[in-house]
């Protein structure tokens, strides 16, 4: 792959990042690297079953890209793994940034195999490697492996790698024993990519309004946010981290780059289904965590129904990913927890965040401020070479050190995305107040259009999740041959709660929704399908109920 920035990145651009600090010329090997040399036994990592320091950590790396040179792999080529979260996640990543190699960590488990062999078709993989039956389809009997034939004759492919299940087998075993292709390392590697701007990671959008595209990034452009994250809320090596964002997903990338900039301990989060999350968040000492609503969910339901007054030592949580009601900021504070109320893309990274210290309405009511090497304007919706003044409603766009060098293989899908003034256009609603806190407040295209009227869905969903018995809300659009769309407020309650449409209807009025707003259709709900990055999966709830395995109930 010729790593072609299709941006609007220049030269003039890149000696600014550079004088100013926001990117500097070291990669993310180089990074570990240094952990590796100055702290070679400091902890790195652990999951359930392995810790490993940096030596270790920096070793795996190096012998995973001895094989990669083995076979042949040279600068540029694509390699993609599809596992849970594991300790080989990280190691992979650092072996793509020693040889110049692009890494793409976007296969998750809601993905099927002809979702991955499309992934690995379209990027021309050099090297894939996977868990065996991890996938959505990939469980069911006799497709552990269904994978590895789906991708076998691409032209482009050296190697598939089947990494077993880490287990207790595993532990005090060095990272790759037995997996590897070429069997024993070449006498010399290549000295370590030094670029720090080329093309290092692709990652896929979740594809929620059409095909996913390839974000591409460099060891540069990820860096920027994790730095500023570490100076921000103090993140250092005595500090420990882990997210419940999977690697997939850029907020765990994010989350992966904060711990490496810090020379952190990561926490791999694989605790499995019915084991206690909390519990395993105290054990391992965790300071500093990341997630989304629906975990912050889970973790206050848990700490309520155990009446335990606090989460370990956890002290902050980034909740990002997706809009957070206002009660789980507070609920949070009130176990001792510090909420980062954040806000990102994988085109853009977590460059929107909240400081220690912010005013409780601002961690509620907002998702802070952007990063250093980040710009923030709202732009005028015709005209987006306008911009709006603090306070006014307008496309959020931005501009930065932090931003994608564009999609893969996509030049109009890039040219698109840019203002002709080179701002990145989010497709998300939202203002600013004076002081550069940013306020989301919709979709451009997710506004529904009821009888010529637009109506904002996450207003509705704002407003629902007020209410003392909602936990998370979603407006569906559903399709009327009248009016257009109608309104179906799908939500859960909370333990033990219940409510009454005729309830929500009057408490939505009460919150200033006008008569047009009010949704039409209610559709009670034991829980949400998610998407991989913890968005509240719409499409496939629109799905169910036009296959009739879920009925809107109508107000009467």
């Amino acid at each position: 792959m010729s790593s072609v920035v299709l941006s609007t990145l220049n030269g003039r651009l890149l000696r600014d990042y550079y004088a100013r600090g926001w990117w500097r010329e070291e990669t993310n090997f180089a990074i570990a690297a240094a952990h590796a040399s100055q702290s070679p036994d400091d902890w790195a990592m652990r999951d359930r079953f392995r810790r490993i320091n940096w030596r270790q950590l920096l070793a795996a790396a190096e012998t995973l890209a001895a094989d990669f040179h083995a076979l042949g792999l040279k600068r540029g080529q694509r390699v993609a793994f599809w596992m849970p979260d594991r300790i080989e996640s990280v190691a992979i990543l650092l072996a793509c940034s020693r040889l110049g190699l692009v890494c793409c960590p976007s296969p998750h488990r809601n993905h099927t195999v002809a979702e991955v062999q499309g992934m690995a078709e379209r990027l021309q993989v050099a090297a894939f490697l996977y868990q065996p039956g991890f996938g959505a389809d990939a469980r069911d009997p006799g497709r552990e492996h269904a994978i590895e034939a789906a991708i076998g004759d691409l032209p482009s492919l050296r190697h598939v790698y089947r990494l077993p299940p880490a287990g207790p087998d595993h532990a005090g075993a060095p990272l790759f024993a037995g997996q590897l292709a070429a069997g024993s390392a070449p006498a010399r590697l290549p000295d370590p990519s030094g670029d720090p701007d080329r093309v290092s990671y692709i990652a896929f959008t979740s594809g929620s309004t059409g095909r996913p595209k390839g974000v591409m990034h460099s060891d540069n452009t990820l860096l920027v946010t994790a730095r500023a994250l570490c100076r921000d809320w103090r993140i250092d090596r005595q500090t420990i981290v882990s997210t419940l964002s999977p690697f997939s997903h850029n907020l765990g990338v994010g989350a992966m780059m904060t711990a490496l900039v810090a020379g952190a301990e990561l926490v791999i989060h694989d605790t499995p289904r019915g084991e206690s999350l909390v519990d395993r968040l105290a054990e391992t000492g965790v300071d500093y965590l990341v997630g989304v609503p629906t975990h912050a969910i889970d973790i206050i339901a848990e700490l309520r129904r155990r009446n335990l007054p606090r989460l370990g030592k956890v002290s902050a949580f980034r909740v990002s990913g997706a809009a957070s009601p206002p009660h789980i900021m507070q609920e949070l504070i009130a176990f001792g927890i510090e909420p980062q109320s954040g806000y990102g893309m994988t085109e853009n990274n977590s460059h929107q965040y909240t400081r220690p210290g912010d005013a409780s309405d601002l961690i509620e009511g907002s998702c802070g401020r952007a990063c250093d090497g980040y710009e923030i304007a709202i732009l005028d919706p015709d005209d987006h070479g306008r911009r709006l003044g603090p306070g006014e409603v307008g496309l959020v766009a931005g501009r930065g050190a932090c931003l994608m060098l564009g999609y893969f293989d996509d030049q109009r899908g890039t040219e698109a995305a840019f203002s002709a003034d080179g701002w990145f256009i989010t497709g998300d609603l939202g203002q600013l107040d004076a002081n550069g806190y940013l306020r989301l407040t919709g979709r451009q295209k997710e506004v529904l259009i009821r009888g010529g009227h637009n109506i904002n869905p996450s207003r509705i969903e704002e407003l629902a999740a007020e209410h003392g018995v909602i936990a998370r809300a979603a407006v569906l659009a559903l399709p009327d041959p009248r009016l257009g769309e109608r309104i179906c407020l799908a939500y859960v309650a909370r333990a033990g709660g219940k409510t009454s449409a005729a309830a929500l209807l009057a408490h939505l009025a009460a919150r200033g929704l006008s008569r047009y707003e009010l949704p039409e259709f209610f559709l009670p709900l034991a829980e949400l399908p998610l998407m991989a990055n913890g968005k509240i999966d719409k499409p496939e709830l629109l799905r169910r109920i036009a296959r009739g395995t879920l009925t809107p109930e109508p107000v009467a």
